[in-house]
């Protein structure tokens, strides 16, 4: 027996508790983990509170991250006693998470715990600090340098976002970030923001086109946020998009993109390729303060994952959410 998050029952009519659950029903996958942290990301807070057809399938163990060291594997690029970490996949959407102390999963899914990371730092950087790295890595494909300008960042309280603007601050970038949350300045200025945007200026519809204001922005939002970003771009400026969290919509025109020669990227992390994956932990080891990541993790008992959803939801939540799940022996 072990224990996780389980949704049951149906879409529109879910229940979801912490409770005891078989090993034999963990679902098929070539590694059997021993999960040691994971975390609540946005996605991971819509399947818990069924605000979002996220899950796809029932009953459902929610969690798109988790950190732990392998128990078994007929995997041939695992053994037992490996450290790994696992992010995206489906993995709490169509196949069985990380809120639970044990995980079966394909071994094609999973990376090594990078060196420089404890599993509790690894979930600190979780899915977002991956997404925010992958972000930062499209901006430098398509040639945005410190020197080319300002960097707007959206939801720069979130998880991407803290992660984003540290990660931009420590390579050298001059950082906007953009917040509804005022009373957070002094917690993004310490993360290296050099400014802070009211998310207010951003959020009514606009103009096609306004000031060039910046080289480069990282948007969390989507829908007219997002929208705004593009006409505020400066001649060949680069938008990577990753999230929705303002909405699925962009209420835009091509004029960004014809007169200006603005590039929108869009950043997946659920599927990306492995090599991605680890280009982008491995640039993590290398341009993430540790001390800064120490200040964007609020870290919650296990037991507290379920009401710790809604509160996200609600934006009473900065930075990043880690979970320790290892060793309970508790039953339901």
């Amino acid at each position: 027996m072990f224990k996780g998050v389980l949704i049951e029952g149906s879409r529109g009519d879910q229940k979801v508790s912490l409770t005891s659950i078989e090993e034999s029903e963990l679902p098929e996958g070539d590694v059997t983990v021993d999960i040691a942290f994971s975390t609540l990301n946005y996605k991971d807070a819509l399947a818990i509170t069924g605000k979002s057809p996220i899950v796809k399938q029932y009953p459902m163990i929610p969690g798109i991250d988790f950190a732990g060291t392998v128990s078994s594997s007929t995997h041939a690029d695992f053994k037992a006693g490996d450290p790994v970490v696992l992010n995206g996949w489906g993995v709490g959407e169509k196949h069985w998470g990380g809120l639970a102390e044990k995980a079966r999963v394909s071994g094609d899914w999973l990376i090594p715990l990078p060196k420089a990371f404890s599993p509790r730092q690894a979930m600190a950087i979780g899915t977002a600090g991956y997404t925010a790295m992958l972000c930062v890595m499209a901006l430098e494909k398509n040639g945005v340098t410190p020197d080319s300008g300002d960097i707007l960042v959206t939801g720069a309280t979130g998880g991407v976002g803290s992660i984003a603007v540290a990660l931009l601050a420590k390579r050298g970038y001059s950082v906007t970030a953009v917040t509804g949350r005022s009373e957070e300045a002094d917690y993004l200025k310490s993360l290296g923001a050099g400014n802070i945007l009211d998310r207010a200026e951003l959020s009514e519809p606009g103009k096609p086109l306004v000031r060039e204001t910046w080289a480069g922005a990282i948007d969390v939002a989507g829908g007219q946020v997002l929208a705004n970003v593009c006409a505020g771009m400066k001649y060949r400026g680069v938008v990577a998009a990753c999230g929705l969290a303002a909405g699925m919509d962009f209420p835009s025109t091509v004029a960004p993109f014809i007169l200006r020669g603005v590039t929108l990227c869009g950043v997946d992390s659920v599927m990306a390729p492995k090599a991605e994956r680890l280009e982008a932990w491995k640039r993590l080891s290398e341009d993430l303060d540790i001390d800064l990541l120490e200040r964007m993790i609020t870290e919650i008992p296990f037991e507290d994952a379920i009401e710790g959803a809604s509160q996200l939801l609600e934006g009473k939540v900065r930075g990043r959410i880690v979970v320790p799940v290892a060793g309970r022996t508790e039953t339901s």
